[in-house]
C-alpha cells in the first residue's frame, strides 16, 4: 500500500479541528494518530506521549498530527530530534494558529503551509502531474492581474491540487517552494514571479 502524497509539514490555521477532519479524510485508509490540545498549552507530558507513539513500529505509513493553540518551549525542544530524524514510516503534521507559537528550530525542521480558513479553496483545472511549459505560460497569463491575497489562495489551491487530486509525491524542493511562496508574497513580491517559481518546479519539457 503506497502512502498518499502528504509528507510531514506544519500547517498554520486558525481552525485546527477543521484541518484535522480534512487530513483524516485525505489520509484514509492510513492510520492517523491525533494529539490535539485545545484550551490549554501543549506540554512536556503531551510531547512524551507523541514520542512513545512514534516509536511503535509500523509496516505502513502512520501520520501523527499535533494540534494546539499554544505549545510550550520545553515540549517543542523535546521533539526536535524526532522531527529531524523520524522513525521509519512516520510522518508528522503540526497544526498551529500562528507561526510565532513555534520555535525557529521546529520551523526549520518542516516546511510551513498556511491555510486561509475564510475562503473556499479554488478548484484548479491544472494537472500538476502532467504540467508542461505551455501550461505554465497559460496559467500565468490567465492570472496576470492577481493581487497578493488572491495569489496566496492560488498557492493554497496548487498545494491541494498536488497532494489531494494529482496525488504527487512532492520533492523537498517543491515543498520548500510552497513555504517560500507564502513568505515572498507576504514581502510583496510580484505574484506572477512567485507563481512562476512554484509552477516551474513541476513543469517538464514535452
Amino acid at each position: 500500500m503506497q502512502a498518499p502524497n502528504i509528507k510531514g509539514h506544519i500547517i498554520i490555521s486558525d481552525d485546527i479541528e477543521s484541518e484535522v477532519s480534512r487530513l483524516e479524510e485525505e489520509l484514509k485508509p492510513f492510520r492517523v494518530v491525533k494529539f490535539i490540545v485545545m484550551g490549554e498549552i501543549f506540554k512536556l507530558e503531551h510531547a512524551k506521549a507523541v514520542l512513545a507513539e512514534s516509536y511503535i513500529s509500523e509496516s505502513n505509513t502512520k501520520y501523527i498530527i499535533l494540534g494546539a493553540s499554544d505549545l510550550s518551549d520545553v515540549a517543542q525542544n523535546s521533539l526536535l530530534k524526532l522531527l529531524e530524524e523520524p522513525p521509519k514510516n512516520i510522518e508528522f503534521i503540526i497544526i498551529s494558529p500562528t507561526k510565532s507559537n513555534l520555535l525557529p528550530t521546529v520551523r526549520s525542521r518542516l516546511p510551513i503551509l498556511k491555510i486561509n480558513n475564510h475562503h473556499i479553496v479554488h478548484e484548479l483545472d491544472l494537472n500538476l502531474a502532467r504540467l508542461d511549459y505551455k501550461d505554465v505560460f497559460s496559467f500565468l497569463k490567465e492570472n496576470a492581474r492577481v493581487k497578493k491575497e488572491e495569489a496566496k489562495e492560488l498557492v493554497q489551491a496548487l498545494f491541494h491540487r498536488a497532494i489531494a487530486v494529482d496525488m504527487l509525491i512532492l520533492t523537498p524542493l517543491q515543498l520548500d517552494n510552497f513555504d517560500k511562496a507564502y513568505r515572498l508574497l507576504s514581502l510583496n513580491s510580484r505574484p506572477q514571479s512567485v507563481l512562476a517559481m512554484l509552477l516551474m518546479s513541476f513543469a517538464r519539457d514535452k
